[in-house]
């Protein structure tokens, strides 16, 4: 039999989990009518009290999804994880890594580690995340959000807002917008924070301009099409914000190769700040996430409980020589 979790306690009752995790707690800011009724529903869903008091996470679970493309995904999320690592092993707990995706028999292959809890990272889709929450185990959203789910993320729509902004700044005023997809949260943000920004400086950007690459199974290709298509306009972008630095990375390559001048002919800002970032030619302008305490929050959400957690953490703009100038 799978434990009660306090999400089932909460779906019975009507309230939120977060009202749920009070009651059990004995903590302040419920009615005592509503702390009773609570009670009586776990003790009749056979919740285990026991573990409030003695259950410790041992085994984390880290989950990525393969449509990341996992060598692709690896700059951005190997600091996170290696961040999680480290601050797992300062409080005895085992951490281990998984990729997943929709075809895979993901219950099964969850549970062949037993883990105690879990932290998704990046893209998951809704029927995917619904497979994870049958699991009954502690849950923790990084780079995503759902709802009732708890979560941490960086601030992407400010990232995208300050990206854009700091382009018009520099007197640009065909700023295109590149993503792979907006199926994901986060590009979402990113790419409502680069309207926003255009909507302030009453811009209005041809629709081509935001150019979103058709899916196919080589995310790259069809990104570099895309790219390759924004410079073939009649009137190409003289500023590019790119989702993430992978992509600006591809950009900086499509201009060498076309003989472009960066920043002279065209500026381009990413985000995420990885790695290759700092030493690409031009280095690369980007928006600074600190994935180390991503990880940090989203273990503390775990094993604070807080179950009803979105912790939004600042983004930096970095100008790092001219790419972006």
């Amino acid at each position: 039999m799978k434990a009660v979790r306090i999400r089932d306690i909460a779906a019975a009752c009507g309230v939120s989990p977060g009202a749920v995790s009070r009651a059990l707690k004995g903590q302040p800011g419920l009615r005592e009518e509503t702390r009773q009724r609570i009670i009586a529903a776990a003790e009749q869903q056979g919740y285990d009290f026991g573990r409030l008091r003695s259950e410790k996470i041992k085994r984390v679970l880290f989950l990525l999804h393969r449509q990341h493309n996992i060598s692709r995904a690896l700059p951005f999320y190997s600091p996170l994880f290696l961040g999680l690592e480290s601050a797992c092993r300062e409080q005895s707990i085992a951490l281990s890594f998984l990729s997943v995706g929709p075809g895979d028999a993901v219950a099964e292959q969850v549970m062949l580690h037993q883990p105690d809890a879990l932290i998704c990272a990046g893209f998951f889709e809704p029927e995917l995340l619904a497979v994870l929450e049958q699991l009954k185990l502690p849950l923790v959203l990084v780079d995503l959000w759902s709802p009732g789910l708890p979560c941490v993320n960086p601030d992407n729509l400010q990232g995208g807002y300050l990206a854009t902004r700091h382009l018009l700044e520099q007197g640009r005023t065909r700023i295109a917008f590149l993503a792979s997809t907006l199926g994901h949260y986060s590009i979402r943000q990113r790419e409502k924070g680069y309207r926003q920004a255009l909507y302030d400086a009453k811009l209005l950007m041809p629709p081509e301009y935001e150019a979103i690459a058709l899916p196919q199974l080589d995310t790259e290709q069809s990104l570099l099409r895309a790219i390759n298509e924004l410079f073939d306009l009649a009137e190409p972008p003289d500023a590019l914000f790119a989702y993430n630095d992978a992509t600006a990375l591809l950009v900086l390559q499509v201009c060498a190769e076309r003989g472009l001048r960066v920043p002279e002919d065209v500026a381009v800002v990413g985000f995420d700040d990885i790695e290759p970032a700092a030493w690409s030619q031009p280095p690369l302008t980007t928006l600074s996430v600190d994935k180390q305490r991503l990880a940090l929050e989203a273990l503390d959400i775990l094993l604070s409980e807080r179950v009803e957690a979105n912790v939004m953490l600042p983004v930096e703009l970095v100008v790092r020589g001219s790419s972006g100038a």
